[in-house]
């Protein structure tokens, strides 16, 4: 790391600091620091969500998929496109969640089910949620030492400690700080300004990789795969094991499924002025991940190269070196593999704008999991056995001392937890433990009137017990033939039976939906306000996307747009697929379709939606504070249900 280099991380995280700083004033209320008061508009919403959700243990488990399996397998999973595009235009989920106006998942579980179900739930995704996020801390910490070229082992007192574990120490201590600074009012503030940097350096770093390593040399690398394993040929990779056809299928199915269920992020679900923003945040993000997809993408590609073609064999041989003398298992060292050879390639001033990039990420994806999981424990599991509530200032001090609780746990189930298997199994496994019955009992909660709270019981205890049973089991017998992946699919088919069938055999009378969702009688504005009765507008072909009488001319463009852009991915995606067919195509069509689709194309669409983003991102920014130097706070929104509305 070269002085350049340390300027592009220093100078960008003071900006981000003195924001942070900037932020905790205009923090005045539980609704504040749970949900950013409702007062978030679509691009503050999707520049923060996106930064959230690609933190750096999701980077690093791109690279190890990417490495392992190659892009190839990908092009198979353009065959959910209609799907996640109905999903994205229609609000599945998010449009009636924000309509409930509840604060976390729980909550709209005593809405829907029963106060009883709302705790175990809470302590359920708490515990999921804790053990999940137990390894982040690790790998972004191991990332930074790696990257860096830190010795593994340092010396304190005669004692050595592994070199990770300080950085780690020192990582979970900035994301306490931006946590219990302002709650989720700060933490999207500063993910968002976090996202607009990291987009602008994402382009330089992807332009500089490409130029070093040259698409001919990842062209032939690319080429010189064995059969079976082809990274550019989707129909000859039947042989590569785990990062497969199968497990981007079932990515596809359980993704659905556990749509909005997974609450890492579960502030974000509830900080949007209202549900037509949160939908729009929603079909925006589509656009914005460009710069960060192409960035994962072409590094990882890079990386390989690297490590494999004959032009790099003296620093590939430096590589191996350095990666064999990472402590922590063979899965560790898999891990660091393209951080390592990164760390040794990229050229000064690069260097340090992808270490910037990837604690900006550490920060907003570790900052907002320990936000939810830290809330979700106390809204969801203590203050519902509390007879009287809490005074605003009380209510926030448990918030906070809950995640810096949550801060510590992660920090000693990192420093003890050995890692034996892929990040995305150990996610999906982990993930299972709550997303295997949840996925039944939200979308049923949210859509269907019959679904019972016995029912929800039964899904969630059967998904629960097959997902906790096959973490013992991964453990006990790694070598178990079924990975995390498929062991969480069948933990959620599971769950879909038993919801559907207890539920037709103990429904006695629908439950009342719009009382749920401030529709009819019951309806209300942003602000909580009740609304007069209005007939819904009538079913055109306009309704089928989603588009209602909320949307203006610009949002039924975007709408559109994105409807027809990936419809026409869909049908190339099926003519592709017939005439392979027939006819395999050769290897150099392969690449060049590799290199328009996810090469230039990205890349051009990266500079347009950087701007695009940037200011709609500051725009919103400035829209947010004045909100909330004008809305009024009512000290009874703080996620705690009235007696009156309690089953």
């Amino acid at each position: 790391m070269t002085l350049a280099d340390w300027l592009f991380v220093v100078l960008p995280l003071l900006f981000v600091a003195a924001v942070a700083v900037f932020t905790r004033h205009h923090m005045r209320g539980v609704s504040d620091f749970l949900a950013a008061g409702r007062s978030a508009g679509r691009y503050l919403i999707c520049n923060a969500e996106g930064t959230a959700a690609m933190g750096a243990v999701t980077i690093v488990a791109a690279f190890e998929q990417l490495y392992q399996g190659g892009p190839a397998v990908g092009w198979w999973s353009t065959i959910a496109v209609p799907v996640w595009l109905m999903v994205t235009l229609t609000g599945f989920l998010i449009y009636r969640y924000r309509e409930t106006r509840v604060l976390t998942l729980a909550e709209f579980f005593e809405r829907r089910y029963s106060k009883r179900f709302r705790v175990f739930m809470g302590a359920l995704a708490f515990l999921s949620g804790v053990i999940h996020y137990g390894i982040f801390p690790a790998v972004g910490a191991r990332f930074i030492v790696h990257f860096c070229g830190m010795p593994g082992t340092l010396d304190l007192a005669g004692l050595p400690i592994p070199t990770f574990a300080p950085v780690m120490a020192a990582i979970l201590s900035a994301n306490v700080t931006l946590a219990t600074m302002g709650g989720q009012l700060t933490a999207m503030i500063t993910d968002c300004i976090e996202g607009i940097l990291s987009n602008v350096f994402f382009l330089i770093i992807s332009v500089a990789m490409v130029a070093l390593v040259g698409l001919h040399r990842i062209r032939e690398s690319f080429a010189a795969r064995p059969p079976g394993s082809s990274f550019l040929d989707p129909f000859d990779t039947f042989a590569i094991q785990d990062f497969n056809i199968w497990f981007v299928l079932i990515g596809i199915l359980t993704g659905i499924y556990g749509y909005m269920a997974w609450q890492s992020n579960q502030g974000f679900n509830a900080s949007a002025l209202n549900p037509h923003e949160a939908r729009m945040g929603r079909i925006l993000g589509q656009w914005r991940g460009y710069a960060r997809g192409v960035m994962i993408f072409l590094l990882g590609m890079c990386a390989y190269t690297l490590m494999h073609h004959a032009d790099f064999a003296a620093l590939s041989d430096g590589v191996r070196a350095a990666v064999d003398e990472i402590a922590g298992g063979d899965m560790v060292r898999k891990q660091m593999t393209v951080p390592v050879t990164l760390g040794h390639a990229m050229p000064a001033g690069v260097k340090g704008m992808f270490l910037a990039t990837m604690i900006f990420s550490i920060l907003a994806a570790d900052t907002s999991a320990i936000h939810s999981w830290g809330s979700i424990f106390v809204q969801d599991v203590l203050l519902p056995f509390r007879k009287n509530r809490l005074t605003p200032a009380a209510h926030i001090r448990l918030l906070r001392w809950s995640i810096a609780g949550v801060a510590v746990f992660a920090f000693f189930f990192s420093l003890l937890f050995r890692q034996t298997e892929y990040i995305l199994m150990y996610f999906a496994v982990t993930g299972a433990i709550f997303l295997g019955g949840a996925g039944a009992v939200i979308i049923g909660g949210l859509y269907w009137s019959r679904g019972t709270t016995p029912a929800a019981w039964a899904a969630m205890i059967v998904g629960s017990a097959f997902s906790a049973g096959s973490i013992v089991l991964r453990q006990v017998n790694p070598a178990f033939p079924l990975n995390g992946q498929v062991l969480g699919f069948l933990a959620m088919l599971a769950a879909i039976a038993v919801y559907v069938g207890v539920s037709l055999a103990t429904c006695r009378r629908p439950f009342e939906m719009d009382r749920l969702l401030h529709r009819g009688t019951h309806a209300v504005d942003a602000d909580g306000a009740a609304l007069p009765v209005v007939p819904g507008p009538p079913r055109t072909w306009q309704t089928l996307l989603g588009i209602d009488d909320q949307f203006t001319r610009g949002d039924r463009f975007q709408s559109v747009f994105l409807f027809f852009w990936s419809m026409a991915w869909f049908a190339l995606f099926l003519g592709m697929l017939v005439w392979n067919l027939f006819s395999r195509w050769p290897l150099d069509w392969w690449w060049n379709y590799l290199f328009i689709a996810g090469i230039a194309l990205p890349m051009v669409l990266s500079v347009i939606t950087t701007v695009w983003f940037g200011w709609g991102g500051l725009r919103d920014l400035r829209r947010l504070f004045r909100r909330l130097g004008e809305i009024r706070r009512d000290a009874r929104d703080d996620g705690e249900l009235p007696e009156t509305d309690r089953r």
